[in-house]
Formats: C-alpha cells, structure tokens, sequence
C-alpha cells in the first residue's frame, strides 16, 4: 500500500515535548530519592540518566526501532551505531503517551524503563570520567600529564571515526575509537585505565619477589 506523502510529519515537535517531559520526571523522581544530594550532583545524575546512549538502549529494550518509519539516512545512521534517531523516538512516545494519558502514564513508563532498571541506575551513579579519573591516577603518581593525539580518521564527513591514542612520558598506555575526538579520547582514557588496573597486581607481585 501507497501513502500520499502529505500524511506523514516529522516527530520532532513530539521529542521537543517528550525532552522536557523526561527531564521533569527524572529530576522530581531523583529530588524525592536523595534529599541530601546537592544540585550539582542532581543534575550530573539527571544528565547521565537522559543521555542518548541510554534513551537508545530502552528504545531496543522495547523494540522501538520495529515501529519506525525511517528514511534511508536515518536507517544507516541506526545501522552505524548512532544513537541519536532510537533516543528521539523514545522522547517522541513519551509525549505521545503524556498527550494521550496525562501526566501518570507518561511517569510511570519513565520510572519502568529508567528509574527502577538497577543496571541503569549503577551505570548512571559511576564517574564514567575516564579522562578526569587518567590524570587524577598520572598526577597522583608523579607521571605527568596524559597526552591524547589523533593517530587516524576514518570514513565520510558526516560519519566520521577518529582513533586516539594516549601516552603517559613516553610510552603510549591505550588506543580508543569514537566518533568525535571527544569520545575518542574518553575510549583511549578507558583503556589506559583498565591496562593500569589489570598491569598492577602483576607488578606488585613481582617487586615483592
């Protein structure tokens, strides 16, 4: 079956409404759960708790990728692992839900899917800093300060990977790949880390020999 083109619109308004209903619901929730929590901290964990790659992976938890009317861009920016597309379509129900049902429905599916997952509630309260977590190790350890340089870029301008390696004095410690020198940087720090912790029981056993 051929739909006239005019019967379609984007989702946009609806993520738009969604965004904000999220972002309420969460705080109100989080404002009630910890009433010694400072604003800053609320609002760190609020951030973590939204964020995209979070947002995506209830979208598949729900399979909402199957409902999708997708344009082929959009279907190859899911398939290049963004998660831009899959974390709108989750804002977009949500409003779709608020508009329909009012405000407890709209609570509700939030709380399922976010507020009492366990697995996203640890993630979110983690420092997930790995670059702030590198230096606080370097410095605390007299090393110096980590250093991050492109090593290579790979594919088209708006699907951009840039590999990073990062090196402490004069060794390189970790390699990590993202699609901005940003994420880059925050995999090579990942990596360094776990090299350290992994490297370090074993040179502590050696220096004890």
């Amino acid at each position: 079956m051929q739909f006239a083109e005019k019967s379609w619109s984007s989702n946009e308004r609806l993520e738009f409404l969604g965004d904000s209903v999220l972002n309420f619901i969460v705080a109100e929730q989080l404002w009630m759960k910890y009433p010694a929590m400072e604003e800053g901290d609320l609002t760190k964990l609020r951030s973590r708790l939204v964020n995209r790659k979070i947002l995506a992976q209830r979208a598949k938890e729900i399979a909402l990728i199957d409902y999708l009317f997708l344009s082929s861009s959009a279907a190859q920016s899911i398939g290049g692992g963004s998660d831009s597309v899959l974390a709108d379509a989750f804002e977009a129900v949500l409003a779709a839900i608020y508009l329909d049902g009012g405000f407890e429905p709209a609570r509700k599916f939030v709380t399922r899917l976010l507020l009492t997952n366990e697995e996203v509630f640890q993630a979110a309260l983690a420092d997930d800093n790995y670059k702030s977590a590198l230096l606080e190790y370097a410095q605390g350890n007299a090393l110096g300060i980590p250093r991050y340089s492109v090593t290579r870029e790979e594919g088209p301008e708006h699907d951009r990977r840039f590999t990073v390696e990062v090196a402490i004095g004069s060794d390189s410690i970790g390699e990590g790949t993202g699609r901005s020198k940003k994420d880059a940087e925050q995999a090579a720090a990942a990596k360094a880390l776990e090299q350290i912790h992994t490297n370090q029981p074993a040179k502590t056993q050696s220096s004890e020999q």
